[in-house]
């Protein structure tokens, strides 16, 4: 009998995936542990794995598709076996508004699929479909001009029944577009009909010049790419924040200078711990201190979190990850520099997993390293609080009447105004500059 593998659910809030990549096909044999699919879920994407031997008999949901959870996507089982009936999945999903979910598929009985964690990317909102639109109606005379001028037919008036483009018009938009003034080389034309770029938006290489292939290809380049399902995710997550909630910033600046010395001190002894270590510890008891920064407000009502979860936000090539280090507050230095060591390499190799990247109360986005004087961040939604630091440099300052170079780093807080007010934000991050400031502390911690 032929087995269903369904749409897995992979973490509490995931309620539709996508299929990116099929690793096998139909007629496949399929034994237990392969990779069989590979998904895009509304946190991360990951290759799916089969827990049940046989061959693949059908392919339900082909790449590109959004579907819910629990939807059959294909059958295994024996050459030969009846494949079950079953509801189409609903049409691909682009980028914009709603579209329907398909109406529940019959039961059967369920071959299953297991996540293997790869190439993860944090994706908490599921990016919503395009609206319908209405397709324009043209006569068979006026759509081979356009194919053959290499135009679009958007911006063109129809003047026939019911908003029809005719021939006559394109030859209007033609002429009132002076198309007959471009001067195109047949190889510059047949680039832009194959790659689809409308000839009358393209300027030549020179001015009054005409348009060679170099034109085509820098309109080529030119053309709007869709973001990748991380990057729409990043925009609309930010964006609702952004618009949404009150930021107000807070900045210190802190001396660094004999923690450094201290980092490069436990260097020599073999018991390497990094600034950011200390940074997350810092954050950790200054959040135990500040409770209600470590909460979150939707305007009307608190949640107060009793665990201090630290979000740290790690660049990829073509997005950002924010892995989690849950009860930061109970570790100590080496097991926060063990465990900010292993989510990164993770964040980097994409095998993160949906449950490392959420769950975070506080996040810290550390540009340190990246050469950078001060920024702000935008706090990531369910959280009210975000820091930024920044990059260490050499600085003179005024000690005692004297002045001397001491390396001082920035700091700043956006905060949450509906929450946390001025106050309490200066006395946290006051916190935070004085603990990492306390260079006693760190050697009772680390040298004792």
């Amino acid at each position: 009998m032929a087995q269903a593998v369904v749409m897995p659910k992979l973490g509490q809030t995931v309620e539709e995936s996508t299929i990116v990549k099929w690793h096998k096909k139909t007629g496949d044999a399929v034994k237990k542990g392969d990779i069989i699919f590979e998904i895009e879920t509304d946190k991360a994407i990951l290759e799916i794995e089969s827990f049940f031997d046989g061959t693949l008999l059908k392919i339900v949901v082909p790449e590109g598709l959004m579907v819910p959870v629990g939807t059959t996507v294909a059958f295994l089982g024996k050459p030969g076996d009846p494949i079950p009936a079953i509801v189409p999945p609903p049409p691909p999903r682009k980028t914009e508004g709603e579209s329907p979910k398909p109406a529940p598929a019959p039961a059967v009985k369920q071959a299953g699929a297991l996540p293997s964690p790869k190439t993860v990317f944090p994706s908490p909102l599921v990016t919503p479909a395009a609206p319908a639109t209405t397709r324009k109606c043209i006569s068979p005379r006026a759509r081979a001009l356009i194919r053959k001028t290499g135009i679009h037919s958007e911006p063109i008036q129809g003047t026939g029944p019911g908003g029809r483009v005719t021939e006559k018009d394109v030859l209007l938009h033609l002429e009132q577009r002076g198309y007959r003034r471009k001067r195109i080389t047949p190889a510059a034309r047949a680039l832009a009909l194959k790659e689809r770029i409308d000839i009358l938006e393209v300027e030549p290489e020179e001015l009054g010049g005409r348009i060679g292939i170099v034109a085509i290809r820098r309109a080529v380049a030119e053309k709007p790419v869709e973001l990748n399902r991380m990057r729409q995710v990043i925009a609309r997550r930010l964006t609702q924040s952004a618009t949404t909630v009150p930021h107000f910033f807070v900045t210190v600046s802190v001396d660094m200078t004999d923690l450094l010395a201290l980092v490069l001190d436990l260097k020599e002894r073999k018991r390497p711990c990094s600034l950011t270590a200390f940074l997350f510890k810092a954050v950790a008891l200054a959040l135990k201190e500040s409770p209600v920064v470590n909460s979150t407000t939707d305007g009307k009502t608190v949640r107060w979190n009793s665990r201090v979860n630290l979000g740290m936000a790690v660049a990829l090539e073509n997005g950002l990850v924010v892995p989690v280090i849950r009860d930061a507050d109970r570790l100590s230095l080496d097991d926060l520099q063990r465990r900010i060591g292993e989510l990164t390499a993770r964040a980097r190799a994409g095998q993160l997993t949906p449950d490392e990247m959420t769950g975070g109360t506080f996040t810290i986005s550390n540009m340190g390293m990246l050469g950078v004087e001060n920024f702000t961040a935008i706090i990531n939604p369910g959280e009210s609080a975000i820091l930024a630091v920044s990059s260490h440099a050499p600085t003179p300052v005024a000690i005692r009447d004297r002045i001397v170079i001491r390396s001082l780093m920035k700091m700043t807080l956006s905060a949450d105004h509906r929450l946390i007010d001025g106050a309490a934000a200066a006395k946290f991050i006051n916190r935070i500059k004085h603990q990492l400031e306390d260079i006693e502390s760190w050697k009772n911690m680390t040298l004792s």
